[in-house]
């Protein structure tokens, strides 16, 4: 996955878009699916969180704690990954202990 931008011709806006590729087999060719980040916002750089129709969030937007918040710098990407396949790992395990269970 990548992020990529994308600036509106209309509005002069730049936004911000998760990228993933995925291989169609009928055509033989690579496909992209686009996912909305956010706004880019023109003074600091930073990607400001829309609510997915390309408008700003609320002011007083408070996430839940449940909702996942993109990492802001590359050592947080690395630990987040590390993370993820921290526990990739321990659920593969787990469900090995309960196909090994099932089996008996």
């Amino acid at each position: 996955m990548a992020i990529t931008y994308n600036k509106d011709k209309r509005s002069g806006l730049t936004y911000a878009y998760e990228t993933s590729y995925v291989w169609d087999k009928e055509k033989k060719q690579s496909r992209s699916k686009r996912t909305l980040i956010g706004r880019v916002d023109e003074a600091t750089g930073k990607i400001v969180p829309t609510d997915g129709r390309g408008r700003k969030r609320s002011p007083n937007y408070v996430p839940a704690e449940d909702e996942y918040e993109m990492p802001k710098t590359m050592k947080e990407l690395k630990s987040e990954i590390r993370r993820l396949l921290e526990e990739n790992s321990v659920l593969r395990k787990e469900i090995q202990t309960l196909k090994s269970k099932r089996s008996r």
